[in-house]
């Protein structure tokens, strides 16, 4: 299947299992992001494939964190990486399988670098604190959104860190296309609730239809 236009959707669940893939899927979640850490190159594709198996003949997309390798093995159409990752990935070879690319930064010089290799989309974070992961960076903040769209133009900007339901409107007012969530899902008391009044808040704005760049 040919990456979408106007991937990825503005409601960007990161998650680390297969579990969360499936879970997520069957509420109807258009795009997420698998991002499970430390695995061999043999778990890798195992876990990519397993997500692709998942997600088959549905409307929901897989972006690949990191393992890019096993992204083309298994057929995926999207990937993440992050800056530490672009120092030993082959983004031609990437690019060359069809496969959409979203870089992560969080500072002007990343930004700089990332933009280098004419990413499909960019991510700045994280935007507000985080707990879930140690952070070389401080919070962001929405002045910071502003100021990346402006410089990055029509390349869709994503951004992640701290985020919750209750902060979404003044972050696309920010300029954000999408906004990626980890905790507001994953360590909320009722995660299939929770997912569902994002996807309503996304109905209601009108946002449910993919980003056009």
């Amino acid at each position: 299947m040919p990456p979408m236009p106007g991937h990825p959707d503005r409601f960007y669940p990161i998650v680390d299992s297969l579990e969360w893939i499936e879970r997520l899927t069957k509420l109807d979640v258009r795009t997420i992001q698998l991002r499970a850490k430390n695995l061999s190159k043999e778990a890798a594709l195992e876990i990519v494939r397993g997500a692709l198996n998942i997600t088959e003949n549905t409307q929901t997309e897989i972006v690949v964190n990191d393992y890019w390798q096993a992204a083309i093995a298994a057929g995926a159409d999207h990937v993440h990486l992050g800056q530490e990752d672009l120092e030993t990935a082959d983004v031609s070879t990437i690019k060359k399988a069809g496969i959409t690319l979203g870089l992560s930064t969080h500072d002007h010089e990343e930004l700089e670098t990332a933009l280098r290799y004419q990413p499909d989309y960019i991510a700045l974070g994280p935007i507000f604190e985080t707990t879930l992961k140690k952070m070389r960076f401080a919070p962001q903040g929405l002045e910071r959104i502003g100021e990346w769209k402006k410089r990055i133009g029509t390349i869709p900007l994503i951004v992640v860190g701290g985020i919750k339901l209750e902060h979404a409107p003044a972050i696309f007012a920010a300029g954000a296309n999408s906004i990626a969530v980890v905790s507001d899902v994953t360590q909320n008391a009722n995660p299939d609730a929770r997912v569902r009044d994002w996807l309503a808040l996304m109905k209601k704005s009108g946002d449910q239809q993919r980003i056009v760049p």
